[in-house]
């Protein structure tokens, strides 16, 4: 919701009004409403947004309908209104600690207006743990697994220090489960591709590709 910190940028979402710029084309929102009444709309980290964008919530979330820039009600009953926020990231020293509902309505009142928040229903996200980060990174080194052998031919193997290797990386860092395709593309692909294409120059066959990670770098072994 970045991109709606200014205060005109509602009529982006609902349509400009009669007698200004962009009449008659219709809002993102109340447009993708009206042709999908039946939806999940999610709003992401909307404390980014200025506070009056909220406001068209109270007609929607009371009444289940939302008023375009032409004065058009759109039914918005069967909408799934979904906002995501990062007030509260801070409210605990200890990532793994789980906060109560009225600690995480404290931090989020310091930017929702309590008769909007009165309205929602609190879900709390916390961090993934160490068995779901590890199901995420074999999810992806599967799916890379997958390709090179389907490519190649040959039987790919990788090190199980690497799922090891990646999972510690991920909970190290902030961007959590978000690092794992860097990793992927910036540190391992790499020396992979580079292992691959030498080997495809030299007009040699590939039988076997094991993939190790050892003294800190990644090692593509070709036979």
């Amino acid at each position: 919701m970045s991109e709606y910190q200014e205060k005109h940028t509602i009529s982006r979402l609902i349509g400009s009004p009669p007698g200004y710029v962009g009449y008659g084309e219709g809002g993102l929102l109340t447009e993708a409403i009206r042709q999908k009444p039946y939806s999940i709309v999610l709003l992401d980290e909307v404390e980014k947004a200025h506070p009056d964008v909220l406001n068209l919530f109270y007609q929607a979330f009371d009444k289940g309908e939302l008023a375009d820039g032409e004065g058009r009600l759109i039914d918005c009953k069967n909408i799934l209104f979904m906002l995501t926020s990062n007030c509260g990231f801070d409210a605990a020293n200890d990532k793994f600690a789980v906060k109560t509902n009225e600690q995480l309505r404290q931090s989020l009142l310091t930017f929702f207006k309590p008769a909007l928040l009165a309205r929602m229903q609190i879900v709390q996200y916390n961090y993934l743990t160490t068995d779901v980060m590890q199901q995420i990174v074999k999810a992806k080194l599967a799916k890379l697994e997958k390709l090179v052998t389907e490519r190649y031919k040959a039987q790919f193997t990788i090190a199980p220090n690497i799922l090891e290797h990646i999972e510690q990386q991920c909970e190290a860092d902030a961007n959590g489960a978000r690092l794992v395709d860097a990793i992927l593309e910036g540190q391992l692909l790499p020396p992979l591709s580079l292992a691959l294409l030498q080997r495809i120059a030299s007009g040699e066959k590939m039988t076997k590709i094991v993939l190790n990670f050892e003294e800190g770098e990644y090692h593509t072994c070709i036979e």
